[in-house]
């Protein structure tokens, strides 16, 4: 009886955990699990103009891709604009977060500042920097005047292009990376620089043997967070340049866009999607098996 009553109640607490979780599964089986199936699919087959599987080519949708020079343009101005974007806001914004965790007064205004760009949102910033670049009335083409340099065509010269769209993502991006890392730096153990301070300690060795190495963990999710970030920019590059000029900015999530709703190639864009799910995973697991060995939980 003891048994039966101890398996009843296991299948009364299995159904009341399946009752919370299902709001959960319903949302992730419409808008993720369904979707990524239904992309692997479709990247088996040319598509008719409103998306259904016309003709099963097996992978040479892939193979298109791979000796496409577009995509091969786009792949790279990926990982360029990833090289540009990612090192430089995650060292800024731990610049900034250990400025704004010392104990100074007034530091409150400065930590508000720091994390504003968090409450704009991509389309808003975008026309900011839209303006900001413009060869005419921009406020950097201004402040060159003014040194007397040469004008520079922010968003229309390909050598400037991708360089001017990592500028704005890395002041759209520092915002919740600065703030992630000032609650890390908050949860450090005061104790730890009291006995650094103690034993002689300098500002630079207790940032190196204590700081760093507690915030490890907070380092390694901003880091891991902006690489997948990184690879699905999408909303600045569509105000700002739309993959041009010369295509110097066609991120491969533009590209997925623009050939599945401009060309109507549903097939070669799901191939896309595809393509970068697997970098993005690669990635994230090299991510893991490399950056985590050097995290440090206590």
């Amino acid at each position: 009886m003891t048994r039966f009553a101890t398996m009843w109640r296991k299948s009364i607490d299995g159904r009341t955990a399946a009752l919370y979780l299902l709001p959960s599964i319903i949302l992730f089986s419409i808008f993720v699990f369904y979707p990524m199936f239904r992309t692997l699919y479709l990247s088996f087959f040319l598509t008719d103009q409103t998306g259904n599987a016309a003709i099963m080519v097996g992978f040479e949708n892939f193979q298109y891709l791979l000796g496409s020079s577009e995509f091969q343009n786009s792949m790279k101005a990926t990982g360029l604009f990833v090289l540009y974007t990612v090192p430089i806001t995650i060292i800024l914004a731990l610049f900034f977060a250990l400025l704004a965790n010392e104990k100074l007064k007034g530091i409150g205004f400065f930590r508000t500042m720091y994390s504003s760009t968090m409450g704009i949102s991509v389309a808003a910033s975008s026309v900011i920097w839209l303006f900001m670049f413009n060869p005419s009335i921009g406020m950097f083409n201004r402040l060159l005047s003014v040194f007397n340099f040469p004008q520079i065509q922010w968003l229309l010269d390909p050598e400037w292009a991708l360089l001017s769209v990592s500028i704005s993502t890395i002041w759209m991006n520092i915002g919740f990376s600065f703030l992630i890392l000032l609650g890390g730096l908050q949860n450090i153990d005061e104790h730890l620089y009291e006995s650094s301070r103690i034993d002689g300690a300098g500002y630079f060795y207790r940032l190196r043997r204590i700081t760093l190495p507690m915030l490890s963990p907070t380092l390694f999710f901003i880091i891991t967070i902006s690489l997948i970030n990184a690879f699905q920019t999408f909303g600045q590059i569509d105000i700002l340049t739309k993959g041009g000029p010369s295509q110097s900015t066609n991120l491969i999530v533009y590209s997925i866009y623009r050939e599945a709703f401009i060309n109507y190639q549903f097939g070669t864009a799901s191939a896309q999607a595809i393509i970068l799910f697997l970098i993005i995973l690669v990635v994230t697991i090299l991510q893991f098996k490399l950056g985590e060995r050097k995290v440090h939980y206590q």
